[in-house]
């Protein structure tokens, strides 16, 4: 079971092996939702149709201004897959109360258009509902589908798990209760009934009945929980769907949630988030790949061998084991290991590695080099019937910007971007290009930040010469899609 390398544009796509095709006789199903570029973009159907020439590879931005003046652009792959498999979603979301009337569910087939959850509008700024700004990237691979159902449906399911904590997060002053006893009462009315009595106060001096104090629980952390719970219900919601229309692959997920005066910036994937505040560099997430995830991976092997097929070992070795090494000791780690020990061979480790190759280049199960994201329901190993789903994650770590403790310049702002801006492009010349283009417009230029945008995506893109895409530099542009949004901090109007 050997495995070739595959280039830096697919890095994260099925590179090593390819993608079982369907068998015969199976039933085509429907698509859940048709192929689009994001909605902003207000595409015609024959700016989509040249969107998708691989050969000039025209970079995209939106004609009218975003939420917060937020900047955007995007380009096409240079041919590793036939349309752009990045998706993107810039909403303003509003989130209302449950009611008697509505459930506590993940969205189902049938509610995806009705949940509660709107465009925000002013007259529907009311004390029993909020409102969140919300940027999210979907670096999809093996197919659009997972990366368009979720640039339509993530942002709603965050909203579905907001509603039950609405009256918790309008008042700060007091602390979560540990029990909602009640879906239908306002914190004021629960905080009365909730109104410790003397017999309580007596018991609360008891060490014993003081269990229920041990645990100091903040409001950030509720937001950090609903966003996490709402990416599990997403993957749950694509692996659902699939009884009844095609969800084609999986995709990277970053979101971003502006409530309450801070910035949620959570990542599932191998997209990237920077703040450029006053000529800093503050890193907003970190990359899941086979490399960073080693030993979560391998955990997942130990604990179920049945995995692996008999076809692979979780140890890894620092090179394949020849059969002519039986015997011999050699160096090896596995699940427990940050570093390097000796072990003697034995037959089992002739398998193929869990996880092999080094930086780009690694892979789980020889097939994918992402280990977090949303979908990769179907996704198995060529040829085989072992499932990798089960050695990848759909939970995003969450980092938490304060923007209330920081003073903003006009100048800074957020970098989002696919993979396909980074595997060319390092954090200090995303920011020289910042500060560059930001030079030469005014502050109160509304496109300003499109054309920082712009200018990433066709710095990482490169120019098309007789060797291909490349960079100034001359060294390999990206041939992958490339996605970016540019987010000004600098407004004041965070609540």
């Amino acid at each position: 079971m050997g495995g070739s390398s595959t280039s830096s544009s697919q890095n994260h796509t099925l590179g090593t092996r390819p993608v079982a095709p369907p068998r015969p006789g199976t039933e085509v199903l429907p698509v859940k939702f048709p192929f689009e570029r994001p909605s902003f973009l207000e595409l015609t159907p024959e700016e989509l149709h040249r969107s998708a020439d691989h050969i000039h590879r025209p970079v995209l931005t939106p004609p009218k201004r975003l939420l917060w003046r937020t900047g955007y652009a995007e380009v096409i792959n240079s041919g590793k897959s036939q349309n752009n498999e990045d998706q993107a979603c810039c909403e303003i979301v509003n989130v209302e109360r449950r009611t008697s009337n509505s459930h506590r569910n993940s969205l189902s087939s049938t509610d995806d258009e009705e949940v509660v959850c709107n465009t925000y509008t002013p007259e529907n700024k009311e004390k029993d509902r909020i409102c969140f700004h919300y940027w999210g990237l979907f670096d999809g691979h093996a197919g659009p589908g997972a990366a368009i159902m979720a640039s339509k449906l993530l942002h709603l399911q965050i909203c579905e798990q907001l509603r039950d904590i609405i009256d918790i997060l309008q008042n700060t002053s007091m602390p979560p209760p540990i029990c909602l006893s009640s879906e239908l009462k306002t914190q004021a009315v629960q905080q009365v009934e909730d109104a410790p009595t003397e017999e309580d106060r007596v018991l609360t001096n008891d060490p014993t009945c003081r269990f229920h104090q041990e645990k100091q629980v903040s409001h950030q952390s509720l937001i950090v929980g609903a966003i996490e719970n709402a990416f599990k219900q997403m993957d749950e919601h694509i692996e659902r769907e699939r009884s009844k229309y095609s969800v084609l692959g999986g995709c990277c997920a970053m979101a971003v949630v502006c409530l309450l005066g801070k910035l949620y910036v959570a990542n599932a994937g191998d997209s990237r988030a920077i703040i450029i505040c006053n000529g800093k560099i503050i890193p907003m997430s970190r990359e899941f790949t086979p490399e960073t995830e080693r030993q979560r991976i391998q955990f997942v092997g130990f604990l179920k061998p049945e995995l692996l097929g008999n076809e692979f070992t979780y140890l890894e070795f620092p090179r394949r084991i020849q059969y002519k090494e039986l015997g011999r000791r050699m160096l090896f780690r596995d699940h427990t290991m940050t570093g390097w020990a000796y072990k003697t061979i034995e037959e089992n480790d002739l398998k193929f590695p869990l996880i092999y190759g080094e930086g780009k280049k690694a892979r789980v199960m020889a097939t994918i080099g992402v280990t977090r994201g949303l979908g990769d329901h179907d996704l198995k190993v060529y040829g085989s019937n072992i499932h990798i789903k089960p050695f990848l994650s759909c939970f995003p770590e969450v980092r938490v910007y304060d923007l209330m403790q920081h003073e903003h310049c006009p100048d800074d702002v957020m970098v989002l971007g696919t993979d396909g801006l980074w595997d060319v492009t390092n954090n200090k010349e995303v920011a020289d290009v910042v500060v560059n283009v930001l030079s030469n417009y005014e502050p109160d230029n509304p496109k300003r930040f499109t054309m920082v945008a712009q200018e990433l995506v066709l710095r990482s893109r490169g120019a098309l010469k007789e060797r291909g895409w490349r960079l100034a530099n001359e060294k390999l542009g990206s041939g992958d899609d490339i996605s970016v949004f540019v987010i000004p901090l600098g407004g004041g109007t965070y609540t």
